[in-house]
């Protein structure tokens, strides 16, 4: 059984740079463009593929805790698979979120053109997630992370524009400095570890660590830094509000529903599972995180009220909603952790959600600004309900996910032993969510009610079809499910966060 976690690693790796290899053979030998029926056989592999990858991956998941070596990197540092209650999570809303955006990107990826490159590549990332939630220990985790980096790049870039090269370019830029400065963090917690394996409530050695405390405790903030790179946190966010306008809407959804999380999963791994949170409660590094957290929170939000721009919009939008995520982790509660990993799983299909709607209004109307979306809904109602309830879901009106998550962030926050943060912490929170509410409600509004200045709007395209609608309804309705029945969820995060705290 552990042998067969190699497939939905490999299989979606090798197909992907099949169908990246054969793209440069047809352009070298001049081919002509896709024709229908290869871009039919096109969109019948990539999902076969991917489902059969995703299908494995879960099913995998879920059948226990399987470990497959793959070689040793040094003699003490081996590279292996291991599938803990962390992994199943995020390698379950991983596959799921995937799934549905590459469906919708089969009708999309005709407005956009290279086909080819970007469903290799999609498939090529999909592989490379999976292994990140696979790893077993900190440094194969830290070589699937640099790998997801380089991977998911292109993706930024797809389009070859001046725009699109230099955000991708700041993309990387970010995100190598970023994972530099996690290696740093590695190369000392493998001096004064017992193990870098993954282990609930950390592996850090006391007799080791003692008299080192300071150093430990710098190493520790280099990684929360440099893994908050790619969760968005502050100072090192810049590249979220400009990678998301220029690429691609499925890609956008990827970015910001998934690979973001990849910070997430890498902060919880080094706190939760390496170093221990009870060697950092306390300490100066919890409160500069928290206050970076709410920081990135509140400003993230103040930006998206402020955008004209709806994807750059929601770009800032995730820029401080993933913040709600790593201040939960930052109280080292149980019921904050329990949040955390609630809104880990709920902000995947919302803001999946959304930036999909983006996409949809884009390839039927060519229209990138809010203000220019009046009179929406006349035409497009199907899309914009679905951008509706991902919204109330966002903003946290019950009984939509988004409420069960923050209700646990603030009772945690509340709970915990984190001095002024125990009120501040909610606040902002309250103060954002209200926020949220104002840059996301304009959009509904003005669509359904667009009044006398929005009645020279001439929509000349109506909802798109069915095969871009479906997997938007869906991520819309699990969006508002998951919150009307959340017990399963939060009984499991529950148990892992009690496991590490």
């Amino acid at each position: 059984m552990s042998g067969l976690m190699l497939l939905p690693v490999f299989l979606p790796i090798l197909a992907g740079s099949g169908i990246l290899v054969s793209s440069v053979t047809a352009k070298q030998k001049k081919a002509p463009d896709l024709t229908e029926e290869a871009r039919n056989k096109l969109h019948l592999f990539s999902a076969a593929v991917l489902v059969v990858s995703a299908v494995l991956a879960i099913v995998l998941a879920w059948s226990g805790d399987l470990s497959l070596t793959l070689f040793y990197l040094m003699k003490d540092i081996p590279v292996f698979f291991h599938i803990d209650g962390i992994g199943r999570v995020f390698v379950t809303v991983i596959s799921v979120v995937w799934t549905a955006i590459c469906i919708y990107s089969f009708v999309y990826m005709k407005h956009e053109g290279g086909e080819c490159r970007f469903f290799g590549l999609y498939l090529v990332v999909y592989g490379v997630l999976v292994a990140l939630t696979f790893s077993g220990n900190l440094v194969t985790m830290y070589l699937f992370y640099e790998l997801m980096t380089l991977t998911s790049m292109p993706l930024v870039l797809h389009n070859g524009s001046r725009e699109a090269i230099m955000a991708a370019l700041k993309y990387l830029f970010y995100s190598m400095c970023g994972a530099y400065l996690g290696l740093f963090g590695i190369f000392f917690l493998y001096r004064y570890c017992s193990s870098l394996t993954f282990t609930p409530g950390g592996t850090l050695d006391p007799v080791l660590a003692s008299g080192h405390e300071g150093i430990l405790l710098i190493a520790v903030f280099a990684m929360l830094l440099g893994f908050g790179v790619k969760a968005g946190m502050l100072p090192l966010h810049a590249w979220l509000p400009t990678a998301h306008p220029v690429a691609p809407s499925p890609a956008s959804a990827a970015l910001s529903g998934i690979i973001v999380k990849c910070g997430v999963l890498a902060i919880i791994r080094s706190v939760y599972y390496i170093v221990g949170p009870d060697f950092i409660r306390g300490t100066w590094v919890q409160t500069a995180w928290m206050v970076l957290a709410l920081m990135t929170v509140f400003l993230g939000s103040m930006l998206a009220f402020r955008e004209p721009v709806l994807k750059k919009r929601l770009a800032y939008s995730t820029v401080s909603q993933i913040s709600y995520i790593l201040f939960g982790l930052s109280a080292l509660s149980q019921t904050a952790m329990t949040g955390a990993l609630l809104h880990v799983v709920f902000h995947a299909f919302i803001k999946s959600t959304l930036f999909l709607v983006a996409g949809i209004v884009i390839f039927q109307t060519g229209r990138t600004k809010v203000e220019e979306l009046r009179g929406l809904g006349k035409e497009m109602p199907k899309t914009l309900w679905c951008y509706t309830f991902a919204s109330l879901a966002l903003i946290g009106i019950p009984p939509a996910s988004g409420f069960v998550s923050k209700w646990y962030l603030a009772q945690g926050a509340l709970e915990a032993e984190i001095g002024i943060f125990s009120w501040l912490g909610p606040v902002v929170l309250l103060v954002s969510a209200l926020l949220t509410a104002g840059y996301l409600f304009p959009v509904t509004m003005h669509g359904f009610f667009p009044g006398k200045s929005g009645a020279q709007n001439v929509w000349k395209k109506q909802e798109p079809p069915y095969r871009m609608l479906l997997p938007v309804a869906f991520l819309a309705l699990m969006a508002v499910l998951l919150g009307v029945f959340p017990n399963p969820l939060i009984q499991y995060f529950g148990q892992i966060a009690a496991s590490v705290l």
